[in-house]
């Protein structure tokens, strides 16, 4: 019975690809280098799981769930720019392999646990090299570009900050450094580390980093005072931002009234919800929709573009597997008894979850926009591999509880 339960995730995502495979093949001139992507990206996540299970990698489920997201994904890339789609399959190829790395070293490193001061200094060194080396795209110094392709290196250290925190709440670090105590430095590598992304004005990286260290004291923090502290500081970080820079500002003023000036400040808004309007409860079909007038939309506003054509059916159905994926993490978290596995496990569920609501959230007017990516869905390399990175951590946490007793000894 487990088998079938196993193998019907497969089935679908290799029926959905070879329906909006076609599809988008009917829809551009019957281009047969459509196809030829389609089988690869199939191909590509058929090898994935085949490794998985032959060699007991733990959860069945993670990998499935994003290979849905990661073929919606493609599907729409594609059909805004073939190219463009072609880039995120390598992208996606590369985050494969990430993903196997993470896993094999999550697992089989036992003094992860033990480096607290290593994550602090790559995380603080990453940083630094962006302030220095950066350059600015769209308001925000948060990219470096080395031989012609770009990386963001913020993507990454959210998942070095997960590390560091995991030392420190798992009780893995209790002795003092330099005469500071753990809570101390915990707090102070927080704060400089929300310092150095206000300077690089990358205010969406800066609300995900602070919720996972609100949300990780919340859950293990014992002193409610120091909650409390943290909570009025948020605040008071938030309105020093909308009053000292305009574009935090603006923003806010736009989800107040996005209509007050929606051929300007408010065009990117009113833009995509005229979209998500557009496509109804069933979209006007892949290849069928009018996507030109939706800015930046295989990054920040690609939810518009799967509402446009896949229908408010269809965005639903995006958030429906980002839900599963957070279950499914939030799942191994709680199943593990290892408390360093715990804390990461916990850390990674929230960062998947937050990341997606406040970037749905800003595309649909709920929330402020900010400029973050959808995880496996959004164009772009690097939250692409970082995604699939902390996807084989979670992989790994799974792993350690299927095959316990066999040759891990973490506890």
């Amino acid at each position: 019975m487990s088998r079938v339960n196993y193998r019907i995730p497969l089935y679908m995502v290799i029926l959905m690809n070879i329906l909006g495979f076609l599809l988008i093949f009917f829809s551009n001139d019957f281009q047969v280098n459509v196809l030829y992507v389609g089988l690869g990206f199939m191909a590509l996540f058929i090898l994935v799981y085949t490794v998985l299970i032959l060699c007991r990698m733990g959860d069945k489920f993670l990998i499935m769930i994003v290979s849905m997201l990661t073929t919606i994904s493609i599907l729409m890339l594609c059909r805004i720019d073939l190219e463009i789609g072609v880039k995120q399959i390598v992208w996606i190829a590369l985050g494969c392999i990430v993903f196997f790395i993470a896993y094999v070293f999550y697992y089989k490193l036992r003094f992860l646990d033990k480096i607290w001061l290593l994550y602090a200094l790559v995380g603080t060194g990453l940083f630094v090299m962006t302030l220095v080396l950066g350059k600015e795209i769209n308001g925000s110094k948060n990219w470096i570009e080395i031989g012609g392709m770009s990386f963001q290196p913020s993507e990454f250290t959210k998942i070095i900050y997960i590390l560091f925190l995991a030392c420190y709440y798992s009780k893995s670090w209790e002795s003092s450094f330099l005469k500071m105590s753990p809570t101390l430095i915990t707090g102070l590598v927080s704060y400089a580390y929300i310092g150095f992304l206000a300077l690089q004005r990358d205010w969406g990286t800066i609300l995900v980093m602070f919720m996972i260290y609100m949300f990780l004291m919340y859950v293990y923090e014992s002193k409610r005072r120091l909650l409390g502290f943290n909570i009025l500081m948020v605040i008071v970080v938030g309105v020093l931002g909308y009053l000292t820079m305009n574009h935090i500002r603006v923003r806010v003023n736009v989800w107040l009234d996005p209509w007050a000036d929606p051929s300007n400040t408010g065009y990117q808004i009113t833009q995509g919800l005229y979209g998500i309007a557009s496509g109804g409860y069933f979209g006007t079909g892949l290849g069928n929709g009018s996507l030109q007038n939706i800015p930046e939309i295989q990054n920040d506003f690609i939810f518009s573009a799967i509402c446009v054509e896949m229908g408010v059916f269809g965005g639903a159905a995006v958030i429906l597997l980002f839900f599963l994926l957070s279950y499914r993490c939030f799942k191994i978290t709680i199943n593990t008894t290892n408390a360093f596995n715990k804390v990461v496990g916990l850390g990674i569920s929230v960062m998947f979850s937050l990341q997606t609501f406040i970037i749905i959230g800003g595309v649909i007017n709920l929330i402020p926009l900010t400029g973050i990516t959808v995880p496996f869905v959004s164009s772009g390399g690097s939250s692409v591999v970082a995604s699939f990175a902390a996807l084989g951590i979670m992989q790994a946490i799974s792993a350690v509880e299927e095959r316990k007793g066999e040759d891990y000894e973490g506890e």
